[in-house]
């Protein structure tokens, strides 16, 4: 898989775009309700796609699932919150505190495991695993960040929970019910699916993204808070990769296990992160949020293609 991949290449165009051509006064609301609708479908297509005796299989492995799910969300979000503190001494306000949402963002799905079977590891552990932890990211990453970063930084009043329920929790609902009648279908048309999600995901960073650019994202963020940005991000995949790797072999786990938990722990997801930065926030906020979480998803799949390489050839 190659580091730049489709999502990758949708993502750096749509920043551009945002750059130069940004959607702004009542566009931007109408944008935004066009967004909203994406993001709908994409939780709708999420519940369609995942099979409901795939979920449970998954939860019943609580001796892999639950250290994982330690990892993803505490472990990962104590890094989070760490590198929140010295970014917040380096860089705007909400772009630091994009490294505390990045923290306790969930795993990605499609390229943790594929980055698990190009490696060698179980893959099914790695999919059910990683479908999971995105269903537990609905209910536990906008909580979490109200809780560390405080009712200053995220006011998760009963709005916000309406709008996750609404645009997130519910679609994927619905998805799980109608999957008897149009799952088969869906899971058929992969190519056409796979593309809606990219869609859907860079038509809430392009909004986002606009409204950053019009609050003077390139002047907030000048060159030195940028190498600031990308080392502490570095960091974050030392974290990433090297705790997940070092946590699977504390607990014992079979190498082909261990694989699936490198990736399922280390990776993070836009596909969870920019809905719902989206949800949450204004665009001009979510835009400045999600420049750490663009940056991690980037370097992640450029660091995982030669890890997973010489892991297979370890194991060969």
């Amino acid at each position: 898989m190659s580091g730049f991949d489709p999502l990758v290449r949708l993502l750096l165009f749509v920043i551009l775009l945002a750059s130069f051509l940004p959607v702004t006064g009542e566009g931007r609301e109408i944008a935004r309700t066009i967004s909203n609708g994406g993001i709908f479908l994409l939780f709708l297509l999420n519940g369609l796609r995942l099979p409901r005796k795939d979920v449970l299989a998954g939860m019943r492995n609580v001796r892999f699932l639950l250290p994982l799910s330690l990892w993803c969300f505490a472990g990962m979000g104590a890094a989070g919150w760490a590198l929140w503190q010295i970014g917040a001494h380096l860089l705007p306000g909400q772009v630091a505190l994009g490294l505390l949402f990045l923290g306790i963002l969930p795993s990605t799905v499609q390229s943790a495991t594929a980055y698990s079977s190009l490696a060698g590891g179980n893959v099914a552990v790695s999919v059910v695993a990683a479908a999971v932890l995105n269903v537990m990211g609905v209910f536990v990453t906008a909580p979490l960040l109200a809780l560390l970063a405080g009712t200053q930084a995220v006011e998760l009043d009963t709005g916000g929970l309406e709008r996750i329920a609404t645009i997130l929790l519910l679609p994927f609902l619905l998805g799980q019910v109608a999957q008897g009648w149009l799952g088969d279908w869906v899971r058929q048309q992969r190519r056409v699916t796979s593309w809606a999600d990219r869609l859907c995901i860079a038509l809430a960073v392009y909004v986002a993204f606009s409204g950053a650019v019009e609050q003077g994202l390139w002047t907030l963020v000048d060159l030195q808070a940028w190498a600031a940005l990308l080392a502490l991000v570095a960091i974050f995949l030392l974290i990433g990769f090297g705790g997940s790797w070092i946590f699977a072999g504390a607990l014992g786990l079979a190498r082909p296990e261990r694989i699936s938990f490198l990736f399922a722990g280390a990776q993070k997801s836009i596909a969870i992160g920019a809905p719902l930065a989206a949800v949450l926030f204004p665009p001009a906020i979510a835009g400045l949020l999600l420049l750490p979480v663009l940056a991690y998803h980037l370097l992640q799949l450029m660091l995982s293609a030669p890890i997973a390489n010489r892991l297979n050839r370890q194991s060969a």
